[in-house]
């Protein structure tokens, strides 16, 4: 992890163990750090899966044979490997994961297919397969650690760890979710983003675990950007050991599958803004509200090309109040849309309504909201019921400095 901790960085939070989940963690040497860079959890047996992937074409071995596994819907183990991607690698990446999971199976006694495997790091260097096997053999006989040192040796070029909880009673009985996430470029909503993990000790039928996991990821990691690049590992698996003795939940019908959506959703959102909030470079965190879009959708599509903008990152970054490069991202977002219904807002201040700068527009109480770290801006289009809010930060120095020398 970056020694420059984010200014928009939040604390670890105190973190319950799960029950049914094991986390440890060794050195495999991936880059030359003088850190942890492989992380194992060991799951109960009888855990579901679920999961989430980047839509990248030239995507990983890693997500790839992921999208295969979460169909069956079992997971016993979990290996993350940090700051080697292994993606655009081949036959030899493919490899190296196979011999992963068969090292992982073999000591679990279990079917390869229910080892997940994901990495994260550089692209175009196939794993090497000799320190993968050392790293899980000296992360199989270490002690078990805690969620943040897990957070921490997931991480690549993030500044802090990241991690949220939550609870939910379902049929009378408290459940937990814990999770952890790695990410602060190379972000775009694209099904995921960078490398989430979400554990519980719910009963949750995988199918059912599945349409909760998309569901949420389309109001939470696929509504934040930092650079609109997608990645080829982009990956969050949801897990979900059983042992908090609920009722297996199967269906909305099923008693707390409501509660336990809104905890896994509050958890997604949670891990989400705190990639946003460690986006390379950021020293503000924007949300932007887009209202009277014909449908969700279009509000959602309308927030990201905003979001998406140099420009418009740029004059955030600058504390510019300069509303007419929100005018042009709405304008080139390919949505429905009407220069004469349009309205655009800072924290809370109009600028312009129905297509017009208010006469009265007061610039000052706009500069001294976009002076602050959180930046609200807001769009109305007038011509319906959609609505959505999507998240990003600003665009500096720190940004190119930071990728510039990405590799060395």
């Amino acid at each position: 992890m970056s020694e420059a901790v984010s200014p928009l960085a939040r604390p670890f939070p105190a973190m319950p163990p799960i029950s049914g989940v094991t986390l440890r963690i060794a050195r495999a040497g991936y880059k030359d750090w003088g850190r942890c860079d492989l992380t194992y959890v060991e799951l109960a047996p009888g855990t579901a899966v679920a999961g989430v992937f980047t839509r990248n074409v030239c995507c990983s071995s890693e997500v790839e044979l992921g999208r295969e596994q979460v169909k069956a819907g079992a997971a016993r183990a979990l290996v993350v490997n940090a700051g080697n991607a292994n993606a655009f690698t081949g036959y030899r990446g493919r490899e190296a994961v196979e011999a992963i999971m068969a090292q992982v199976a073999a000591h679990l006694d279990c079917p390869p297919a229910e080892v997940l495997v994901s990495s994260t790091g550089v692209i175009g260097v196939p794993l090497p397969k000799d320190k993968a096997q050392a790293g899980v053999a000296a992360a199989l006989a270490a002690a078990p650690c805690d969620w943040e040192v897990a957070a921490r040796t997931i991480g690549t070029t993030d500044t802090f760890p990241k991690g949220a909880s939550a609870q939910a009673i379902v049929g009378g009985v408290t459940v937990t979710l814990c999770a952890i996430i790695k990410g602060s470029g190379m972000i775009a909503p694209d099904m995921a983003t960078m490398l989430g993990y979400i554990f519980t000790d719910a009963a949750v039928e995988p199918r059912f675990l599945q349409e909760l996991l998309s569901a949420a990821n389309r109001e939470t990691f696929s509504c934040i950007t930092v650079d609109s690049d997608t990645s080829t590992s982009d990956t969050v698996l949801a897990f979900a050991t059983g042992k908090a003795g609920n009722a297996p939940l199967v269906s909305f019908d099923s008693p707390g599958a409501d509660a336990f959506a809104a905890a896994l959703r509050d958890v997604c959102r949670q891990l989400a803004h705190l990639v946003v909030r460690d986006g390379e470079g950021a020293q503000k965190f924007i949300a932007i509200t887009v209202s009277g879009a014909v449908s969700d959708d279009s509000a959602c599509r309308v927030g990201l090309a905003i979001a998406n903008s140099p420009l418009v990152k740029t004059a955030i970054a600058g504390g510019d109040a300069n509303w007419g490069r929100v005018v042009m991202a709405v304008g080139k977002a390919g949505e429905p849309a009407d220069r004469d219904r349009l309205s655009i807002g800072f924290g809370g201040v109009w600028a312009a309504r129905d297509g017009q700068p208010l006469a009265d527009y007061d610039e000052a109480p706009v500069a001294a909201h976009l002076a602050g770290q959180e930046v609200d801006i807001e769009v109305d289009l007038g011509l319906g019921e959609g609505r959505a809010t999507v998240w990003t930060c600003d665009l500096t120095h720190g940004y190119i400095s930071i990728n510039a020398d990405y590799r060395s």
